[in-house]
């Protein structure tokens, strides 16, 4: 088979083997490192909230000051030392479960250092492509980017169980530290010159260039409207997320294997997002993409509460649901991040990605907190309808009333 596109760009074919390599890795350490602490340190509840509050952490705490750092920086070198170092904190897990050291204090350590280092190396990331490829081709790169990404979300599960099972899990831990340690192999052999950073009078003033960050996103015609419109997505999207295993469990009675079924399909709406997302952008353009996306993927999340009952069809319309609405996000997330990319000068792509980031992760612990306290108050069906439709309404009309809209190429801007 001829490749084509992005398929015959060397160096491209390497940032995507690095990522893709990393992500199935990823797959395991998601459930290696929970069923380390569960099942190796008989941990509490409390200290798996514990665990999985630290891995967030960073993206609040460290969001904005990333920014700064991967703008005066080469993105390269972050990338690269990025996946050493969490190959190696990884790799401390079954090197310390060998020695009968491991605690449950180290698992802290390494989930809050290893999410540093995954915060950098993700900011530093997407604002390393637009250096790689030209920008007219972000959404061709970030759809096969989807692509990987999705596949790791489909196959990663099966394998990492698998292997969990077979050589427990603080060994298969061992696997994504490997993987990372190829995935800083991949990236080193980028052969394309990176444009030095651009460095100002001000670069010593810290919070003046996390302002300036800020200024950039929350000024600007296109890209403030997409921060609110990912905010608002997110902030919903858990409240949703926060009810919707128990509503599926207790009201269409649907067993675990079944749910991890849908995840998989879930993941299988990305890989046809992946490679669609170009297609949509190039037919009906940029931003009616972005704004018919978002409707998709509402409209998906509707269906649950509004058709789902016990019974062969209420998980069809769930299946369904799940893919659309997985469908849906993904091109919002390539078109928009893509558009993203194109209209910002090089020079503020990492304060760019780190304030975006920063903004709309920064939702998602409230709509986790606010989906306990309405499924109490309203029932798990009711929350479900309820942030549905708010979330569709309020998510597209932030972008729908914005010259987002009326965009139908990616612009092409100086790189300075």
């Amino acid at each position: 088979m001829r490749l084509t596109g992005l398929w015959r760009h060397r160096d491209f074919t390497r940032l995507w083997s690095a990522q893709t390599i990393s992500q199935f890795g990823t797959q395991i350490t998601q459930l290696g490192v929970p069923l380390t602490a569960a099942l190796v340190l008989g941990a509490s509840p409390a200290q798996m909230g514990i665990l999985g509050a630290v891995e967030f952490a960073p993206f609040l705490l460290f969001g904005l000051l990333a920014g700064v750092w991967v703008d005066r920086l080469p993105r390269r070198p972050i990338l690269v030392w990025a996946d050493l170092g969490r190959g190696l904190l990884l790799g401390s897990i079954p090197a310390a479960a060998y020695l009968g050291r491991l605690s449950m204090e180290q698992l802290y350590v390494v989930g809050f250092l290893a999410g540093v280092l995954t915060l950098f190396f993700d900011v530093a990331y997407q604002s390393y492509l637009p250096s790689l490829i030209e920008r007219e081709h972000m959404v061709e790169g970030n759809s096969k980017l989807e692509l990987g990404r999705s596949a790791a979300q489909i196959a990663g599960p099966g394998i990492a169980g698998g292997l969990i099972q077979l050589v427990t899990a603080p060994v298969a831990i061992l696997l994504d530290a490997l993987s990372f340690v190829i995935s800083a192999a991949f990236v080193s052999g980028i052969g394309r010159a990176e444009p030095p950073p651009v460095h100002h009078h001000d670069a010593g003033n810290v919070w003046q260039q996390i302002g300036e960050g800020l200024g950039v996103v929350l000024k600007s015609p296109l890209l403030r409207p997409i921060a609110l419109s990912t905010a608002t997505s997110n902030l919903f999207s858990n409240v949703g997320m926060a009810v919707f295993i128990l509503f599926a469990t207790r009201e269409l009675s649907i067993d675990a294997g079944t749910l991890g079924l849908l995840f998989t399909l879930g993941a299988a709406g990305g890989m046809v997002a992946a490679a669609l997302a170009s297609r949509f952008a190039g037919a009906a353009g940029v931003g009616p993409t972005i704004v018919g996306a978002i409707w998709a993927c509402g409209l998906g999340g509707l269906l649950i509460p509004l058709f789902a009952r016990p019974g062969p069809l209420g998980l069809t319309i769930l299946a369904l649901s799940v893919f659309v609405t997985s469908l849906g996000g993904a091109v919002y997330n390539i078109t928009q991040v893509s558009l993203r990319q194109a209209i910002t000068p090089d020079r503020l792509m990492g304060r760019m990605t780190a304030t975006m980031r920063f903004l709309t992760v920064a939702a998602a612990p409230l709509g986790s907190l606010a989906g306990g306290g309405l499924a109490t108050a309203i029932g798990l069906r009711g929350t479900l309808l309820t942030v549905g439709a708010l979330g569709l309404l309020l998510t597209a009309a932030a972008v729908f009333w914005s010259p987002v809209r009326r965009h139908q190429k990616l612009p092409v801007i100086a790189s300075d």
